[in-house]
């Protein structure tokens, strides 16, 4: 059966609403050269100083929304760096007093016994600090990412159709995804392994310097050679991970073509044409991976070899220093065990500048999406629509497309339908049907002029009471993978069996149905490929109905089912027709002669309206397009080319 569908969490309105700590916005702007979700997606967008510095500032204050897990993960880094560097001072006290008491067997038995539980006693206590900073530390950011994760989707839901036109849904989905994880190691990678290893180094050199400056100079020689190989590669592989980020983005768009469109490619046998685009996008990608696995051994080996050489200084000079008696031996452990526990930390360097700089741009894409103005939301204070009289006005409407240098697709359209009629839509293909279509739900915004239903600005009510009022039946029927009951049931998740067999025999699904094995529990696959294009478009009728919406709106949406389906389809519905405003666009007239007035468009502009008598009277472009579709195609040729002559 269907599932109820989840609520949004308190968190996702804090963070639109403002009350979560996500005040600084990203400046994005229309009027910016170029489009800005084009920008927004690029994968070098983000890489201004100011922004990148911005998201930091911000992501660390969104850190802070979780107190309790940020104070156990920074006190429990504090408690595993002071163990950290007890242990070389323990071991070379060990040594020495070891050395000491070589002589009383006892003594010194029991003297190694009680520093080894003592050095046990630290590593064990190093080890569970060190867990507790790792796992509150990852706490921390994957909750974070859990936030943030709702707060893009929800986002995404709200963005206008017009953002949607122009953007691609995996460049979203990297978004969503690879940039989000970005930000989610923030907290973990860079702010805590900056606190661990400004402490573990910055007092461990000067225990180190202030016991022996020669050997400890010595010692710490490695780390500005390794800390500058280990920043140089990070970067370096940073900047060549977004490059390799958008091959994988292109060949991840290869795939999902060619999954997309698997029955085209196998009916025009294109099945090696595909394989060839797929291996030459998977070789670029291939050949940067092998890039970048060069340039992380090469550096490796580097600092690794800087290490060993730091080490052969300190044994060589703490040796002659040991045979002059001017250290201990257990002075000379401690030297090297320190450098032994420094090695590690120091290379880390490269990740926690790498995480810094992943997460500037990363944050900056992010936050510049979430801050992307709605184009189309509701007003302050905006009102549910109320449904009276169901009367729908338009009142020289026209559109322009974003970027269509002015040019509109839809030019001073006024009309008006009453509750109980029926509006046809015809005209030549892009002449602005469905996009007149599209702003009665408020799909876009009309450049100019006023849309309205009993009276009511469509702007000044909530969208949602205004799509619950105002369904449209698309040309794409776009279905969900699950049951043929839960997509049908897809607006009203708990209606009761009755309703929804009701609607399914009003589209003239029924009977489909019940032919198959598993009825309504049958579940439709990807996309409803399992369905033929008929079958999509009665299930997609049957899912608006479910809407009881004061206006109903078929977009071209019969133009896959035969003529006497649809006929029966049409009758089945004019119970519903007698409530409601009906718009139904067609190419096919056969589709729309009964309505109670038509409209014909032509480059967004009603050239002709009246019934379907007037307008074959009229003579004009609506008769023209009837016999060219209804009369034998000789007899319409013979006429024109007599009209020629």
């Amino acid at each position: 059966m269907r599932a109820a569908r989840p609520n949004r969490g308190c968190l996702v309105r804090a963070l639109q609403d403002g009350t979560f700590p996500m005040t600084q916005t990203t400046d994005v702007t229309a009027g910016e050269a170029g489009d800005p979700s084009q920008r927004l997606f690029r994968r070098t967008a983000g890489t201004d100083p100011g922004q990148g510095f911005s998201a930091l500032v911000r992501i660390t204050r969104m850190t802070l929304g979780y107190p309790g897990r940020v104070a156990v993960a920074l006190v429990s880094t504090l408690f595993a760096v002071a163990a950290q560097l007890s242990i070389p001072v323990l071991f070379g006290r060990a040594v020495d007093e070891t050395l000491i008491l070589a002589g009383d067997d006892a003594a010194g038995r029991a003297s190694l016994v009680a520093i080894a539980l003592t050095l046990f006693a630290v590593s064990v206590a190093r080890g569970l600090f060190t867990m507790a900073q790792n796992y509150t530390a990852e706490s921390v950011g994957h909750a974070l990412a859990h936030d943030l994760r709702l707060a893009v989707y929800d986002k995404i839901q709200r963005l206008p159709f017009s953002f949607h036109d122009r953007t691609h849904s995996g460049d979203l989905i990297t978004v969503g995804m690879l940039d989000l994880e970005g930000v989610r190691m923030y907290f973990s990678t860079a702010l805590v392994r900056t606190v661990l290893l400004t402490l573990l180094i910055g007092i461990g050199a000067w225990m180190l310097i202030t016991t022996d400056p020669l050997l400890g100079l010595l010692a710490l020689s490695f780390v500005p050679f390794a800390a500058w190989r280990s920043s140089a590669m990070q970067l370096t592989l940073r900047r060549t991970w977004l490059v390799l980020q958008e091959r994988l983005a292109i060949l991840s768009r290869v795939m999902e073509e060619n999954l997309a469109g698997i029955r085209v490619v196998r009916a025009f046998a294109s099945s090696r044409h595909e394989l060839g685009k797929f291996d030459a996008a998977s070789a670029e990608a291939l050949a940067l991976s092998h890039d970048r696995v060069s340039i992380r051994v090469k550096n490796t080996s580097a600092m690794t070899l800087a290490f060993f050489a730091a080490m052969g200084l300190v044994l060589w000079v703490g040796g002659r220093q040991v045979a002059a008696g001017e250290i201990t031996v257990g002075t000379l452990a401690t030297f090297l065990t320190f450098m032994t526990i420094l090695q590690m930390p120091v290379r880390q360097l490269g990740l926690m500048v790498n995480a810094y700089a992943r997460a500037s741009t990363c944050g900056a894409r992010l936050f510049a999406l979430l801050d992307m103005p709605v184009e189309v939301d509701d007003k302050p204070g905006a009102r549910d629509l109320e449904v009276t009289e169901g009367t729908l006005r338009l009142d020289n409407v026209s559109f322009a497309y974003a970027g269509s240098d002015g040019r509109t697709a839809v030019t001073d359209v006024s009309l008006t339908a009453r509750r109980g009629e029926t509006i046809g839509i015809v005209g030549p293909p892009g002449s602005g049907k469905t996009t007149l279509m599209h702003l009665i739900p408020r799909y876009y915004d009309a450049t100019s002029g006023s849309i309205s239903i009993d009276g009511q600005d469509i702007r000044d009510v909530t969208l949602s009471s205004l799509r619950h009022a105002v369904a449209v039946v698309q040309q794409d029927s776009f279905l969900f993978t699950t049951t043929i009951e839960n997509n049908i049931a897809y607006g009203d998740p708990y209606a009761r069996d009755r309703r929804i067999r009701g609607v399914s025999e009003s589209a003239q699904l029924h009977d489909y149905v019940l032919g198959l094995p598993r009825g309504y529990e049958t579940v439709v696959g990807e996309r409803g490929v399992s369905l033929s294009g008929g079958q999509r478009q009665r299930l997609s009728i049957a899912r608006t109905l479910m809407l009881e919406p004061a206006v109903l709106i078929f977009d071209d949406s019969t133009a896959a089912i035969d003529a006497g389906t649809e006929s029966r389809i049409r009758s089945a519905l004019r119970g519903y027709a007698a409530d409601r405003v009906t718009l139904i666009v067609a190419h096919r007239l056969n589709s729309l002669m009964h309505a109670d007035r038509i409209l014909f468009l032509e480059e967004g502009r009603v050239v002709e309206q009246g019934t379907h008598e007037e307008l074959l009277a009229l003579g004009g472009r609506y008769k023209a397009l009837h016999d060219l579709q209804m009369r034998p195609e000789g007899d319409v040729l013979d006429e024109m080319e007599e009209a020629a002559t």
